[in-house]
């Protein structure tokens, strides 16, 4: 443990500052500053001695929290990222894109604020690759053996990167210009600047990963053909249907999902901005702009709008608010809905809740404004109430309501079976029932979380390997049956 008494000598959590709201609207900068090293080794010693480390099971990649919450404690940095590493490909991405699940497990956060786990996480990283200590891992020797992984987000990239170290040949077909998936197109700058990606990318080039962009399976090569060139092929395309909004003027344009406008707004900050302007692309300047869902993509487009000169920032809730504290019915160690306030949140707009949208109005073609009423629960379920309808001026409306699955693949060179939540079915090993194909991430859980996706290639890079070699020594912090504390 870091200090046998540190937890009852600091007992409230120090965050890092985040910069200024008039200073960050200006630029798509991230939004949090680096931690003071004195601050986050003080929230470190805070780490309890607790026995069972409830935040190994809260985060589903079995980090090793307490360990390296001791060696930050200690000034033990080096040993500090080797902890991190060894259960976490890419802790960069998630101490900036994940929820922290192992904060609402933390042992102290019963009656006290629960230790800056994803902070520390953060500061481990950002030191490791300022002072060199992340460098490519190449294979000391190769398998002879092919794999083929199908999709860039942080499931094919973690496993990519696990079965590139155990000697297979990886290459990863991305359909995008550059690989990332939702990390490079889908996550707004300001909470993951691209560089972040960029510099892992490398990292994988380094290591003998080949990338092959521009190339949509399915279309520009055939499954079969994939299949036939490989020893076995890693499903990794996520859950990127958006769930739609069908209702009366939804044929008006500037009604869109929320991943069409995230994404261009990522291409037009990128080096393809001026095809990005090109391509008429909707963006939020000199508009009032409604965002349909309270989730974290609704939150991206409330900080992109901001940044794009939008006059007006509205977001909708279906339901009621969450309140502050924990709710009964999600008791310690589940993660809980409780209410927050987003750094895009922080930055201005407004934020309704119990609003069912009932129409979208227009003029013209074009979206004029959202026709909402109050909603109401009953035991058929919730709905609008009859007599409470207002409307809302919106010259953009962004739905952010999820995703319902991953994209139908139109081949018959690789037949998928899927579950009643729409996604890919697998087996608990990740495999599915034509030889040699596994399904990794979002596209066989569903939507999850990053750190869901990045434990899911893991484990399935875990499977791959034993089908191939028949045997593994990488890890498998997951299977495919794993759900959360619920």
């Amino acid at each position: 443990m870091a200090d046998s008494r540190g937890f009852l000598q600091v007992r409230e959590r120090e965050l890092a500052p985040k910069r200024p709201v008039a200073l960050r609207l200006l630029d798509w900068n991230e939004v949090v500053e680096l931690g003071d090293k004195a601050v986050v080794g003080r929230q470190a010693s805070r780490c309890m001695d607790c026995g069972v480390a409830f935040c190994h099971q809260g985060c589903p990649l079995g980090n090793l929290i307490p360990e390296w919450n001791d060696l930050v404690h200690r000034d033990r940095g080096r040993e500090a990222i080797e902890r991190l590493h060894a259960t976490n490909n890419f802790p960069e991405f998630t101490g900036r894109a994940c929820p922290a699940p192992c904060e609402s497990a933390c042992v102290l956060g019963i009656n006290q604020p629960a230790v800056t786990i994803k902070q520390i996480e953060n500061h481990i990283i950002d030191e490791a690759f300022a002072a060199g200590w992340v460098t490519p891992q190449p294979p000391s020797r190769l398998t002879g053996k092919t794999v083929a992984v199908v999709g860039s987000g942080p499931a094919g990239l973690a496993a990519a990167q696990q079965l590139t170290r155990a000697g297979h040949t990886v290459a990863v077909y991305e359909r995008d210009e550059e690989p990332g998936g939702l990390l490079r197109f889908g996550i707004p700058d300001f909470k993951l600047e691209k560089a972040l990606v960029a510099r892992r990318v490398e990292q994988l080039k380094a290591e003998g990963t080949r990338f092959r962009c521009g190339i949509e399976i399915g279309r520009d090569m055939s499954w079969t053909e994939l299949r036939r060139r490989f020893d076995a092929v890693v499903v990794a395309t996520g859950a990127t249907v958006p769930r739609e909004l069908v209702l009366p003027g939804r044929q008006h344009a500037g009604i869109l999902p929320a991943m069409d406008y995230l994404a261009a707004a990522n291409r037009a900050l990128g080096a393809d901005a001026a095809e990005a302007l090109a391509s008429g692309a909707e963006t939020a300047a000199g508009k009032h702009v409604v965002v349909i869902g309270g989730g974290d993509t609704g939150a991206d487009c409330v900080g992109t709008a901001h940044r794009q000169g939008a006059l007006s920032v509205t977001s909708l809730a279906i339901g009621k608010r969450p309140g502050a504290l924990r709710p009964t019915g999600q008791p310690w160690p589940m993660h809980p809905t409780v209410f927050e306030v987003s750094s895009s949140h922080e930055e201005g707009g407004e934020r309704a809740y119990l609003a069912s949208t009932v129409e979208f109005l227009g003029d013209g073609g074009r979206v004029t404004g959202l026709r909402v009423a109050e909603t109401g629960f009953s035991d058929s379920g919730r709905g609008p109430i009859p007599g409470t309808e207002r409307d809302i001026p919106a010259d953009l409306v962004l739905i952010a309501m999820g995703f319902t699955g991953p994209e139908e693949i139109a081949d018959p060179g690789l037949v998928l079976e899927t579950d009643p939540n729409g996604a890919f079915a697998r087996a608990t090993d990740f495999s599915t029932p034509q030889p040699g194909v596994f399904v990794a991430g979002d596209a066989g859980r569903g939507q999850s979380l990053i750190v869901w996706a990045i434990a899911e290639g893991r484990a399935a890079a875990a499977a791959v390997d034993s089908y191939l070699m028949g045997a593994t020594v990488l890890p498998s912090p997951v299977t495919a049956a794993s759900r959360a504390f619920a």
